[in-house]
């Protein structure tokens, strides 16, 4: 079962995106002071950014409970998220949503690997497909 906290402090973390995704569909839900970069697909793709990178630590943590060869393999991948974002991400709201996509979906690989070696709780996995199938969700909406 996953914890209470974990699920409510993950779903919390998807309000960006949902924000995103419904003041591109409902402009007029955007006060006219509200930077641009916090509304529409600009704060999906900035908000993304930073979990994405947030998520490299996360998996680094894993990492610390592996010793040897899991170990060295385990830290050497859990820095590919933030090399994804800080290579990929840019050109362009709509490059840059996709770019997202993919590295959430193959943050949920790392993570299914990292749960096969039983460095991740045992709640992990079914807990990260609810927030990135979220995510992808809130993040493919605008491209449509």
């Amino acid at each position: 079962m996953i914890p209470r906290a974990a699920l409510l402090l993950g779903l919390a973390g998807v309000l960006p995106f949902a924000w995103g995704l419904l003041t591109t569909w409902i402009p007029g839900l955007v006060p006219g002071w509200l930077p641009q970069r916090l509304v529409g697909p600009y704060v999906q793709v900035f908000y993304g950014s930073v979990i994405l990178s947030f998520m490299s630590g996360v998996l680094w943590g894993f990492a610390t409970r592996a010793s040897g060869r899991v170990a060295a393999i385990g830290y050497v991948v859990s820095t590919l998220p933030a090399l994804w974002v800080a290579f990929l991400v840019g050109g362009g709201w709509e490059r840059s949503s996709l770019v997202l996509i993919a590295g959430f979906l193959g943050l949920l690989a790392l993570d299914a690997g990292f749960q096969k070696h039983g460095l991740a709780p045992g709640w992990w996995l079914r807990l990260r497909l609810l927030l990135t199938g979220l995510v992808v969700i809130c993040l493919a909406l605008p491209l449509l």
